[in-house]
């Protein structure tokens, strides 16, 4: 499986986030402490928007582990965002190479997962076909992630993320059951326009990797002064992880099970149920 994180507040350098904290994502990708792989060696990706962009992200990736990659160091070092994501891949089957690191981008969306497509050959054939031709040359790798998200796309993320990323689910889990697997479908997923943040946690199962949200800024910078990447954030910056940072008390909520959360919310409700009806 993998490890990812996505930002969205305050512009901030990307190696404040992924480099300083006590458990950053770089030491995630070497010792992860939740993931089904200590070690998520596969490659990386990190994908950003400019504050003064035309709203198409930028995204650097490589076959390479993070933890000693020179070239995202230097980018984290000097890159300024306020929406980011990042992703440390480990492969549950498909060729470690560049066009199936995350995350993946189609115009000014960014897409990332963790999880996987059970028996991803046997559903792959019937999963494409539903992607809508216009986009199907755009798929570059062979993964199961890029097919989910370009089924997303397919079943209308422009018009409505939650409704799409259902529909790509209901599809899997359809198929899943005609070609007799048991539970297809296994998702932390992140996606963003460039605006908003909308994070999923998911299984068929019911037990869904681990996935988590920061707390209000402001309680944060309240419980831990200490703590150098919230001091001079707006109040609606949130960070949203595959496990937590740092053993911070207060810091770090754990996303319940099918469920998903948007940033910024423009609510007080800090995450909605997501539940894909099956037909």
């Amino acid at each position: 499986m993998c490890r990812w994180l996505a930002y969205s507040g305050s512009p901030m350098l990307l190696d404040a986030v992924l480099y300083r904290p006590e458990h950053s994502l770089i030491n995630q990708s070497l010792r992860a402490r939740m993931g089904v792989e200590a070690t998520n060696g596969d490659g990386f990706g990190i994908g950003w928007y400019s504050a003064d962009g035309d709203g198409t992200p930028a995204v650097f990736r490589d076959i390479a582990p993070a933890w000693n990659n020179r070239n995202l160091r230097e980018l984290a070092a000097h890159v300024r965002s306020p929406l980011f994501f990042a992703h440390v891949r480990a492969s549950t089957g498909s060729p470690v190479q560049q066009t199936n690191c995350h995350p993946f981008r189609h115009g000014r969306w960014l897409w990332m997962h963790n999880g996987a497509i059970a028996d991803f050959q046997r559903l792959q054939r019937d999963l494409c076909i539903a992607v809508d031709p216009a986009l199907f040359s755009a798929i570059e790798g062979s993964t199961d992630s890029e097919v989910m998200f370009y089924l997303a796309v397919t079943f209308g993320l422009d018009q409505d993320v939650p409704g799409a990323v259902a529909r790509m689910a209901e599809l899997v889990e359809r198929l899943g059951r005609q070609h007799g697997v048991p539970h297809p479908l296994q998702m932390t997923l992140a996606v963003s326009d460039g605006e908003r943040v909308w994070a999923f946690r998911y299984s068929s199962q019911g037990a869904s990797r681990s996935l988590f949200y920061s707390s209000r800024a402001e309680s944060v910078r309240r419980l831990h002064p200490e703590l150098e990447y919230f001091r001079d954030i707006s109040d609606g910056t949130r960070i949203v992880v595959s496990e937590p940072l740092g053993d911070l008390p207060g810091v770090w909520n754990e996303l319940p099970e099918s469920s998903y959360t948007v940033v910024p919310s423009g609510t007080r409700t800090d995450y909605l149920p997501f539940t894909p009806h099956l037909r």
